[in-house]
């Protein structure tokens, strides 16, 4: 997630600056940059700038200069809403597929305040469509669904997923026994359904939720054991709430091609790795991936786990765990679009 945080007071500046040094030690947060004053200006460059907005100023302030730019909860960025003196944190808009709400609650914590969420399904402890796909990197194909399933399992009307019975879908079963809480949910297969589609059903509506490709990008020094680079993933996947079953593709350069710790580890895991041309990344751009001038004076190339991982994703792809090292291994995930 790449986060802005804007303030207006100097004491709401003081507070975005400890913010940030936090946020800048969390994996998930791919960048974190700060603006200061001038609030229509820069809020309306982090509004479509960015994947969250953290606005630390009066909400009438707030509200007023993003009005012009609200459009849809399904491309509206997260923002929340913070006072001065760090006492609350509002999630304010896009709570679900946007992340506002998860945002919320880490920012809270981080600076010891009051986490305030108003989404329906959220105060009724109730588990929304919106979030299940957000959590587990699905896309929506009717996101004008949405709302009827929400307001269908706030009412606590069965809720029916169809799977291909030849599909990997531990992920879904085991976030659903974990997250259901009050839902009434069965799981029928069906084999007319594609193995990437999960169909959802309630009475005579039903949303398709996709698989987004998730991928892990690998670096690790030569020779390193296939123990040690999982426990790295291990660990990333962790953070990222993600089940082992959900990861699609490993990656990493193709002068790992032969690097026994990778190949054993896909072939336990039993997922596929790409191992991407030396070209292709030294052709790659990106804004988002972290540079090692230690890489490029080696392989001539600025870095292996995340540009790999995002070559591999596919167009488009984002970064959602940028590149951390674990002893040696240096892991990232990318998502496609």
């Amino acid at each position: 997630m790449k986060v802005a945080i804007i303030s207006v007071s100097n004491k709401g500046h003081e507070l975005a600056l400890k913010l940030k040094e936090k946020l800048d030690n969390d994996s998930t947060i791919i960048k974190c940059d700060l603006y200061h004053k001038n609030v229509k200006k820069y809020l309306k460059i982090a509004f479509f700038e960015y994947d969250a907005v953290i606005a630390i100023m009066a909400s009438g302030i707030l509200i007023r200069s993003i009005a012009p730019f609200l459009e849809s909860k399904v491309t509206d960025p997260a923002i929340l809403n913070v006072d001065d003196n760090g006492n609350f944190v509002i999630s304010t808009l896009s709570g679900h597929l946007g992340g506002a709400n998860a945002l919320t609650n880490k920012v809270a914590d981080l600076i010891d305040a009051v986490p305030v969420i108003t989404t329906s399904t959220d105060v009724n402890k109730k588990l929304g469509i919106d979030v299940l796909a957000k959590d587990l990197y699905l896309s929506i194909d009717n996101t004008k669904e949405i709302l009827y399933f929400n307001k269908a399992i706030l009412e606590g009307k069965k809720i029916t997923f169809l799977l291909n019975p030849d599909g990997n879908y531990n992920y879904l079963r085991n976030y659903l026994s974990e997250n259901t809480l009050e839902m009434d949910v069965s799981i029928e297969c069906l084999s007319e359904i594609n193995t990437d589609e999960i169909h959802v059903c309630v009475n005579e509506h039903n949303i398709v939720l996709k698989e987004k490709k998730v991928v892990v990008g690998i670096g690790c020094r030569r020779g390193k054991e296939c123990r040690k680079i999982f426990e790295g993933m291990k660990k990333s996947i962790e953070d990222l709430n993600i089940d082992i079953s959900r990861i699609n593709m490993l990656s990493s350069v193709e002068i790992k091609k032969d690097e026994e710790g990778i190949l054993e580890l896909s072939e336990k895991l039993d997922i596929p790795v790409n191992f991407v041309e030396l070209d292709k990344l030294k052709l790659f751009t990106s804004n988002d991936i972290q540079k090692s001038e230690f890489v490029k004076s080696k392989f001539g190339i600025y870095g292996v786990c995340e540009p790999s991982a995002l070559i591999t994703a596919g167009f488009d792809s984002k970064l959602v765990y940028k590149k951390t090292s674990y002893d040696g291994v240096t892991i990232s995930v990318a998502v496609s679009k």
